[in-house]
């Protein structure tokens, strides 16, 4: 009887191994008990220093999400069949979908009524399967409603800022691209003063903090104080538009009448500054007051914001360190502290709480120009970038921040809302949108052919007194506008 050689035996013994791994395999791809079994075999055949239950806890747990990971492909797999499905029925109704790529949302317009209604099966299906995996991992909070109460319209350019007034009357302020700072009637919508002091465009506007007194930035290399006296009118009834909101019509871009509508007649007029402070060497594009309402910051173009006694409109301290233009800087609400933020990617903190030392702290955490940064409750700041990123930081961890908001379009000048913790993000691309503190997103505001902006919506700004109008927003369609948003999570939370 011949004898087998070494070698023959050794591969017919790796051969008999492979086969019943391969059968090993079949089997516990059978039923999800041998699978189990088998786990716990190759768990116990393995060295680690993790206890074995704790061991097999973890990988119960990833078996359950490899099980719904396999779930959802197959079904986005049979999604992704009825689609084809339809995607033929159009083609035979003459009705195509461009490229077949959906990831666009892109179909053809002027469709007969039936091929819509499809259209809009074919929308709605593809955005909730592929949205199915990432909702199922975030945090969900109702519904907004977002409610336009009233428009300000009479400027005859952009308005680039607007501010709320901290004294009564409450009133809006605007600062627009024509040379012009108006005070507005928040229920009435109308003209109470107009200042035509500047020169230039005025950049910015802010109240103070308990006089009747205004701070404006203009393009004129100035900023001036000048003080007012209103009258409120007669408050008149309005018809609310009720409308939720990410509504998706879009605004056409037609450009409005030349006329200055009718917010701007009969407007009263404030040519004469009380105070005018001028030391910077190019535009002055945002001032703002300092706690207390005795000194201002002024911000420029020229790479440095500088530090003003009200009273004698001396020049107190010049704040340099910025490599490119200073785009905005905003005040501490109850301390001494300031923050710039500059075209250079960054944004710095200055700290005047000892009169003998003057820190300055440097955040780096954008690619692009910061277009501003501003204070929130205890000791946060927000900042917002070209970059398309809004960063939540913690004055004491300068490292990294502790919340980053990932947009579509570049970030204006934002705000943050004290007593329900919103942040409000103005765009580029005429959107409003509306975060928590924790980057999750709650809302964005309508925007359609009846309402919202038409062009780049420049700066927001939170009323928190004002229980019927409490976001404003303005923008480069020469209007402000003012909302009500009610979120019932967070107001439920209060």
């Amino acid at each position: 009887m011949p004898v087998e050689s070494g070698s023959g035996a050794a591969a017919r013994q790796a051969k008999q191994k492979r086969k019943s791994h391969s059968l090993s395999i079949r089997r516990t791809n059978s039923t999800e008990q041998d699978r189990a079994g088998l786990q716990r075999d190759m768990l116990e055949s393995q060295d680690s220093k993790l206890p074995l239950s704790l061991r097999t806890n973890l990988l119960d747990l990833f078996g359950q999400i490899e099980r719904e990971f396999e779930n959802l492909y197959i079904e986005n797999i049979e999604l992704r069949r009825e689609i084809d499905t339809l995607n033929e029925r159009l083609a035979g109704e003459g009705q195509a979908i461009d490229g077949g790529d959906l990831t666009k949302g892109a179909l053809k317009a002027k469709a007969s009524h039936s091929t819509s209604q499809l259209s809009q099966k074919l929308k709605t299906t593809y955005k909730a399967s592929t949205s199915k995996i990432v909702s199922s991992f975030k945090a969900t909070t109702s519904r907004a409603v977002c409610q336009l109460v009233k428009e300000y319209a009479g400027h005859r350019d952009g308005i680039w800022d607007l501010s709320i007034a901290r004294v009564q009357p409450v009133i809006l302020g605007t600062a627009s691209a024509d040379h012009t700072a108006m005070l507005w009637s928040i229920e009435t919508g109308k003209c109470l003063l107009k200042y035509v002091g500047h020169a230039g465009s005025v950049n910015s506007i802010k109240f103070h903090p308990t006089e009747q007194m205004v701070l404006t930035a203009s393009g004129d290399q100035m900023a001036h104080i000048w003080r007012y006296m209103v009258q409120l009118p007669a408050p008149q009834p309005v018809t609310d538009i009720n409308a939720p909101c990410d509504e998706d019509v879009d605004f056409s871009d037609k450009d409005e009448g030349e006329g200055e509508g009718e917010g701007s007649s009969e407007c009263p007029t404030l040519r004469v500054a009380c105070t005018t402070l001028k030391s910077h060497q190019g535009v002055v594009i945002a001032a703002d007051w300092l706690v207390g309402g005795k000194q201002v910051v002024t911000a420029s173009w020229d790479r440095a914001a500088n530090l003003y006694d009200v009273e004698t409109s001396e020049l107190v301290h010049t704040l340099t360190g910025h490599d490119q233009e200073l785009t905005h800087c905003c005040t501490h609400p109850t301390q001494r502290l300031v923050v710039t933020s500059s075209r250079d990617t960054t944004f710095r903190l200055w700290d005047f709480r000892d009169p003998s030392i003057h820190s300055v702290n440097v955040f780096q955490g954008h690619t692009d120009t910061v277009t501003s940064a501003v204070f929130t409750v205890g000791d946060n700041v927000v900042s917002g970038s070209d970059d398309r990123t809004v960063k939540v930081w913690d004055l004491k961890n300068m490292r990294s921040p502790i919340a980053t908001i990932r947009t579509d379009s570049a970030i204006n000048r934002v705000s943050v809302s004290v007593s329900h913790r919103i942040i409000a993000l103005p765009h580029d691309n005429r959107q409003v949108r509306l975060f928590d503190m924790s980057g999750v997103r709650l809302a964005r505001l309508p925007r359609s052919n009846r309402q919202g902006h038409r062009r780049m919506v420049c700066c927001t700004a939170w009323s928190e007194d004002n229980p019927t109008c409490n976001l404003f927003s303005c923008g480069f369609d020469r209007q402000a506008i003012g909302w009500n948003i009610n979120i019932p999570a967070l107001l439920q939370e209060k």
